[in-house]
Order: C-alpha cells, then structure tokens, then sequence
C-alpha cells in the first residue's frame, strides 16, 4: 500500500509531538515505546522504521520540546512586557507548574538528561544557549557582556529550580511562595 507523499514525515512528527508531552510529563524512564506510539495513534512495531532506538526519539523530542520552550518564552517576553520581570512572571504562573507536558522542558528533562547519551546532551545544551541568549537581551545594555551571560544562566536556573520546587511540594500556599520568590530572584538578578 502506497502512501500519500509526506506521509512518513507526517508520522514522525505525531511521535515526536507525542513523545515530547509524555517525556515532560512522565520522564524519558517512565515511558515506553508502546505507550508513546499507542499515544501517536501508531502500533509499537511501526516505531523502528523512523527511530533507531528510544534515545534518537528522545533526542528529537528534547529538540522539539526546548524549541516549544524557547519559542513560549518568546511569546510571554512580547506578552508581559520585554524586561526580566515580566518574563519571570509569565514562566513562573501556576498554569506553566501546573502543565509540564505542555511547560519547560529544561524543567521538566534536565535532571534525566544528565545520564543520558552525549547526541542527547548535546541537542539540549545547544537549545538551553538560546533560552540563556533570551534572557541576555533583556537584561540592561550598560552590564558588560560577560556580566549579562552569566547573570542569564543565574536567572533561568532560579526560575528552572522555582518551578521544579513548586511542583514538587504538596503545599498549595508554600508552592506559591515559591513561585513568587522565583520572581522576585530574577528580578534582583537583572538589576545593574
């Protein structure tokens, strides 16, 4: 039976978009492939004829997910203002805690993605340049250059931590707090 062209592309990207949810929301460990291509509408055995194996579909959806990242980050710097404040207020709302399959990958993947393959690491350290990139341009022209890429990496890793602290509590109040004191981090990271 022959296929409409794109019909493999097509397939792919359903089991990387598939599998970019549930690795947020799961971790790449708590998934298998029969759930994720079941997830894509798929059968498991259609599954090795776009992947070699689960790392090179983990691979594609730590790149697909940190480009969604990336990308929502830039939606919510135009959304709640272009300064670092607003663009901590918009990552660090209880809808983007209360979401990880839609959320951060970084949040939701680094901590796995550390034992992973080097080609893993290597996609994800390429996409995290750009989120710390992001943050550098709204952070003020009069810090000199090296000040402003290290205060990027400081900035995302307290809102990346205050995000992983929120979720991971089981007090409603104190996640909260959390969240607000993750704000309130960037916001005196990002003064001169």
């Amino acid at each position: 039976m022959r296929y409409a062209k794109g019909h493999k592309e097509s397939t792919r990207e359903r089991i990387v978009q598939a599998a970019s949810r549930r690795f947020r929301q799961d971790g790449a460990e708590g998934v298998g492939v029969a759930a994720l291509m079941a997830e894509a509408g798929l059968t498991h055995g259609g599954f090795y004829s776009h992947f070699d194996s689960k790392e090179a579909l983990l691979r594609a959806a730590v790149e697909d997910s940190m480009t969604q990242t990336l990308d929502e980050l830039t939606r919510l710097a135009k959304r709640y203002g272009d300064d670092v404040t607003a663009l901590a207020r918009g990552y660090l709302h209880h809808q983007h805690r209360d979401h990880p399959e839609s959320g951060c990958a970084a949040a939701a993947l680094a901590p796995e993605l550390a034992r992973h393959a080097p080609d893993t690491r290597a996609v994800f350290t390429v996409r995290l340049q750009a989120l710390f990139k992001l943050i550098e341009a709204r952070l003020p022209p009069t810090l000199p250059a090296a000040q402003r890429r290290e205060r990027s990496m400081a900035i995302f890793a307290a809102l990346m931590g205050s995000l992983q602290l929120a979720r991971a509590v089981d007090d409603a109040a104190l996640s909260e707090r959390i969240l607000q004191g993750g704000i309130h981090a960037a916001t005196i990271l990002a003064l001169k």
